[in-house]
C-alpha cells in the first residue's frame, strides 16, 4: 500500500468521524441545525435537519468501510455541496450577532470547500471495488 493511499485512508477516517459526529448532533441538538436551515425550504426546517443527520451518519459508515469508501466519499462531497446554502443562510442570519459569532459563520464558508476537496481526494485515491487492477500500477490507476 502506497503512502498516498494510506494518507487517503486516514483522511477518509477523519471525514467519517466528522460526519458521524455531526450527524448524531442533528438528533442531540436539532435546534441549532433547524436555525440554520433556510426557512423557505419546504417542507420544514426539522425535516432537513433530520434528513441531513441521517445522510451524514450513513455516509460516515460508508467512508469507514474500505469496500464502500469511494461511494461514501462521493456522497460526502455531494452532502458538503448541498448543505452550503445553510452555511450561507447562517452567515446572513447571524449578521446582527456578536463579532465572534459572525466570524464563526464566515469561517465556515471557506472550510466547506476544504471538506469538498477532501471528499473528492478520497474518492480519487480509492479504487472502485469493481475496477480491474493492473499489476505493477499504483492505486487509482485501473482499467475498466
Amino acid at each position: 500500500m502506497s503512502a498516498e493511499r494510506t494518507a487517503a485512508d486516514r483522511l477518509a477516517v477523519v471525514l467519517a468521524v466528522f460526519l458521524g459526529f455531526a450527524g448524531v448532533m442533528h438528533f442531540v441538538s436539532p435546534e441549532f441545525f433547524n436555525d440554520i436551515v433556510p426557512p423557505w425550504l419546504p417542507p420544514s426546517e426539522e425535516f432537513w435537519t433530520y434528513a441531513s443527520g441521517v445522510a451524514e451518519v450513513f455516509t460516515a459508515v460508508l467512508l469507514a468501510r474500505r469496500t464502500t469508501r469511494r461511494a461514501g466519499a462521493l456522497l460526502a462531497a455531494a452532502i458538503f455541496v448541498s448543505v452550503y446554502p445553510a452555511n450561507l443562510y447562517m452567515t446572513w442570519d447571524w449578521r446582527d450577532r456578536s463579532v465572534a459569532e459572525q466570524v464563526v459563520s464566515w469561517v465556515r464558508l471557506p472550510f466547506q470547500f476544504l471538506f469538498i476537496w477532501a471528499a473528492i481526494h478520497v474518492a480519487r485515491r480509492t479504487p472502485s471495488p469493481d475496477a480491474v487492477r493492473i499489476p505493477g500500477v499504483g492505486p487509482g490507476h485501473t482499467a475498466g
